[in-house]
């Protein structure tokens, strides 16, 4: 095993931060949660986790074969992925005040339809395919990683989305009365946004 504690850690707090910033899935959430309680809203959350799990293993997978033939690809890789960051990053403060509103696929009835939903809506969001192509390199020495490394990977890309649901689902209430505060959301999503900013400063020189 390559990867050391530390950078799963901070591997972790970054996939928090993503799923703390407010979306169509947040209130997918809700509305299943609130039509047909946890039993409804379970199988969206399950259907997001899984497809945050395809995207690193697409990563490392596809850029492994790339860095083998050009080192220097790594650095070029680096300054993309903070270019990439820094992007998202004031993208998600640009428009902290923007009014959510729920794609209508994310809360079709039916438990497929739910997890069907929920998995194409990660693996078919090019934000979600930038964070990881961005954030994965940046973290991880690809070149090194085994594959005890992409299970632990994987498992925590799995587990973080898959709790943040279930706890959002939990708390349905209290997260829509949440997402009810326009100031509420645009505090949340200036915070999200900056880290994402600071996280793309820093990843080239490190």
């Amino acid at each position: 095993m390559s990867v050391t504690l530390p950078q799963l850690s901070l591997y972790a707090g970054a996939l928090l931060i993503l799923f703390l910033t407010p979306g169509p899935v947040w209130l997918a959430m809700i509305a299943r949660s609130m039509s047909g309680g946890f039993q409804a809203a379970w199988p969206l959350a399950l259907g997001v986790a899984l497809g945050d799990v395809l995207w690193p293993l697409v990563v490392f997978l596809g850029l492994n074969a790339v860095i083998a033939t050009n080192v220097d690809f790594l650095i070029i890789l680096r300054w993309a992925a903070g270019g990439i960051l820094i992007f998202m990053g004031l993208a998600v403060i640009r428009y902290a005040d923007k009014i959510l509103t729920a794609d209508s696929a994310l809360t079709k009835p039916g438990k497929i339809a739910g997890f069907t939903a929920g998995f194409v809506a990660v693996t078919a969001n090019p934000k979600a395919s930038l964070f990881y192509i961005a954030f994965l390199p940046s973290f991880f020495e690809l070149p090194s990683i085994g594959w005890i490394d992409i299970f632990l990977i994987c498992l925590l890309s799995f587990l973080v989305p898959l709790m943040g649901n279930l706890i959002l689902a939990l708390f349905v209430e209290q997260i829509r009365k949440f997402l009810k505060s326009p100031i509420a959301v645009r505090r949340t999503n200036i915070v999200a946004g900056a880290l994402l900013v600071l996280a793309g400063m820093v990843i080239p020189f490190t």
